[in-house]
């Protein structure tokens, strides 16, 4: 068994963060010593995973629903198959972007609004725009 204190020390988590993933229903304390949560070791391992899956785009709400009641880590694998693919839409976005201002800095046209890739590259960003706000959605 782990006191909160010790676990947000562990993790780097604070303590206040730790009883919310708690009340959510993320990790579970076992009990109390005092005042503080106690958790058992499965906690850390949880918290690796709420990272992961933070750091890959889930929302909390998405993570708790992987989460089993109790013990159980139930991991979606269409879900992680729909996020890859999510993913790889808006590395296509970003790779764009990035040739998108590279060439914006490297144009050779002195006016950039002269520079036929430039003109493409604006109407592509304001099409892409358009659309982001008709679907309510953000890059």
């Amino acid at each position: 068994m782990i006191d909160i204190a010790q676990l947000s020390k562990k993790t780097g988590l604070s303590a206040s963060k730790l009883r919310y993933y708690d009340e959510m229903g993320l990790i579970q304390s076992v009990g109390r010593k005092g005042l503080k949560r106690l958790f058992d070791a499965d906690a850390e391992m949880r918290l690796s995973l709420i990272a992961l899956g933070q750091n890959a785009g889930f929302s909390l709400d998405e993570i708790r629903g992987m989460f089993g009641a109790g013990e159980n880590v139930r991991i979606d694998r269409e879900k992680l198959h729909n996020k890859a693919d999510q993913l790889d839409r808006k590395i296509e976005k970003l790779k764009a972007m990035r040739d998108g201002l590279r060439h914006a800095a490297e144009c050779p046209h002195e006016d950039h609004f002269q520079c036929p890739t430039f003109q493409r590259l604006m109407k592509v960003a304001s099409a892409s725009r358009h659309q982001t706000q008709r679907s309510g959605r953000q890059l």
